[in-house]
């Protein structure tokens, strides 16, 4: 939920840290802060801003080495005092940690009792204060930092420094930490995206590894520290591809893109696709598990591969998964999808299921993920680096891969990709300047609306949900998907006089869906309809042209659209939502 970042090399490390976590800022952005160490000092700053939109003089730092950080808060408030990195009481160690110490409480209240005083309300500080309690019992700093995170219970990725040499500590357990190794310079990060301007070289560190970088990068295993082997790989991410350029926002640009990443997703190796199909062909149960948006694809998902495959898929949030545990065998098939690959729900639910002797298939857009590492096979959705906080290319990368799976399952991968070319020029078309022009005009009538409610059926229904979710998680408006022939039986009771309903209709539901904007018109309703064929009944009209099987990548096209739109009408900041972060590695 935060982002960390560490350099240690020949740069000035303030300028690494601090241009590392602009771009970790997506992670979290409730407060910041760097610290730098030089000559058995640190430097230090901290903010309760978001660091995009902060200046800060260089000339107060020194040194090569340090480690920052960008908050999204859990325990304690957002202030400036819970914000990180945390020093130990004498100030010679600083700690950035992400993740959540489950035992924070019982550590502190042990510390204290031992005289040591806190500065914050977070669970993080007690990580210095219990570095400083094992060196004070004539410990090396390496085997402080060693002891105390084996004390800790939960998740952390976690870097740290001594002021008093030149060694830099790194740590995951169930959060992410990537190495970059460049020129005689090494950085610890919990994403790409920090580094990758100074190397593409990468090490992914696998849960319960400490790296101790000095001069190189030396892995040990936490528990024991016997060496361990890391293999150094090249990222292909074109860094252009991870900045904005000319456009305003992320958003737009990510929106933008789909046309090439839904292309890329459908490039995947047709044996690999193939076997694949064989392992969902063969399972004796299938579930899909994921959380947010990629819940709503796998919902898609599961209608199609019933239209297509003729094949019945369970579609659980991941965070329910763990209470249908008793369905699993070892003939069942889980297929996790996620985004960031980190996402702790979706973790758990894979543990489960392996605890069950279930095969594990991911779908991830991170390369080197602890989802990836976990699964027994991935198919890795191709869309680069996503910064948005929303889900937007990957959403629709993540429908074309399941997709491609679901013709595959009847030897017809190819046939699956040539309707996914079409869908893919549609969407071309669909993100062109004229269309978003088009979509600013819907923007600008509903910008001062309390409520939206979005309907579709069959296919169109988790269309509906997910576009629910990208209105109200960008521009705060309090938005709703429903099934169409669902809002008469309770919800109906919340339409008024200019209430929007935007309906989602395909020619193999029209007449069942515009049967029920009729009702909700009669009430009315204000009535927004995108599909392939205007109706006198609707109030604004998007045209999308019919994909068949492909209509949810189509569909949500001019709703990611008008959200950014609206968002930007309310002064929203369409990257980074209020109280939203990118890798939700919390349960």
């Amino acid at each position: 939920m935060c982002g960390i970042i560490g350099y240690w090399g020949k740069r000035d490390a303030s300028k690494v840290l601090f241009e590392g976590l602009k771009k970790l800022s997506y992670r979290g952005y409730d407060s910041w802060g760097l610290c730098t160490s030089s000559e058995n000092r640190f430097s230090i700053s901290k903010a309760v801003e978001n660091i995009e939109h902060t200046d800060i003089d260089f000339s107060r730092f020194a040194g090569n080495i340090g480690i920052g950080h960008t908050r999204w808060a859990t325990h304690g408030g957002v202030s400036e005092a819970n914000a990180h990195p945390h020093l130990c009481p004498l100030e010679k160690i600083a700690v950035v940690h992400n993740g959540v110490i489950e035992n924070f409480q019982a550590l502190r209240t042990e510390l204290k009792s031992k005289g040591h005083k806190f500065k914050s309300e977070t669970d993080t500080e007690v990580i210095p204060h219990l570095i400083r309690e094992y060196m004070n019992q004539d410990t090396g700093f390496v085997d402080a930092v060693r002891t105390a995170l084996l004390r800790i219970e939960g998740s952390f990725a976690v870097v740290a420094i001594n002021a008093e040499d030149d060694i830099m500590v790194a740590s995951r357990r169930g959060s992410p930490l990537v190495v970059g190794i460049g020129d005689n310079e090494y950085f610890a990060a919990s994403d790409i995206p920090a580094f990758l301007e100074h190397t593409k070289s990468v090490m992914y560190l696998y849960d319960n590894d400490v790296a101790i970088i000095n001069d190189g990068v030396y892995v040990y295993n936490l528990s024991d520290m016997q060496p361990v082997r890391r293999e150094v790989d090249s990222i292909e991410w074109d860094v252009e591809k991870s900045m904005k350029g000319e456009f305003s926002h992320f958003m737009l640009k990510e929106i933008a893109e789909q046309s090439e990443t839904i292309k890329r997703a459908s490039e995947q190796d047709p044996e690999k696709i193939k076997r694949i199909a064989t392992w969902i062909n063969n399972a004796k149960g299938i579930f899909f598990v994921a959380c947010g948006s990629s819940y709503h694809a796998c919902l898609s998902a599961s209608y199609i591969f019933s239209a297509v495959a003729k094949m019945h898929i369970n579609v659980v949030y991941a965070s329910e998964f763990r209470y249908y545990k008793n369905f699993l065998c070892n003939e069942t098939l889980v297929i996790a999808v996620s985004q960031s690959g980190e996402t702790a729900d979706v973790l758990d639910a894979v543990k489960t299921a392996k605890e069950k002797g279930s095969k594990v298939l991911s779908i991830v857009n991170n390369m080197g993920s602890s989802l990836m590492r976990t699964s027994h096979h991935t198919l890795h959705m191709n869309a680069g680096p996503e910064i948005c906080v929303l889900s937007t290319k990957t959403y629709t990368s993540q429908l074309a891969v399941m997709t491609l799976l679901a013709y595959a399952c009847i030897g017809n991968h190819n046939e699956g990709k040539s309707v996914l070319d079409v869908a893919q020029n549609q969407v071309y078309n669909l993100t062109s300047r004229s269309t978003r022009d088009h979509i600013k005009g819907l923007a600008d009538i509903l910008k001062d609306k309390d409520n939206i409610f979005t309907i579709g059926r069959g296919l169109q229904y988790p269309t509906a949900l997910e576009a629910a979710l990208k209105i109200k998680e960008v521009t705060y408006i309090h938005a709703e998907g429903f099934a169409a022939g669902e809002l008469k039986h309770g919800s109906i009771a919340l339409i008024e006089k200019g209430t929007p309903v935007i309906a989602f209709v395909s020619p193999v539901n029209e007449k069942e869906t515009v049967s029920n904007v009729m009702e909700v018109k009669a009430r009315g309703a204000y009535i927004i309809g995108i599909g392939p064929n205007n109706n006198e009944i609707y109030d604004y009209f998007i045209k999308v042209p019919e994909t068949s099987y492909f209509d949810p990548i189509t569909q949500i096209i001019p709703i990611q659209i008008l959200a950014y739109k609206l968002a930007v009408l309310r002064n929203c900041n369409p990257d980074k939502p209020r109280n939203l972060a990118k890798s939700v590695t919390v349960r």
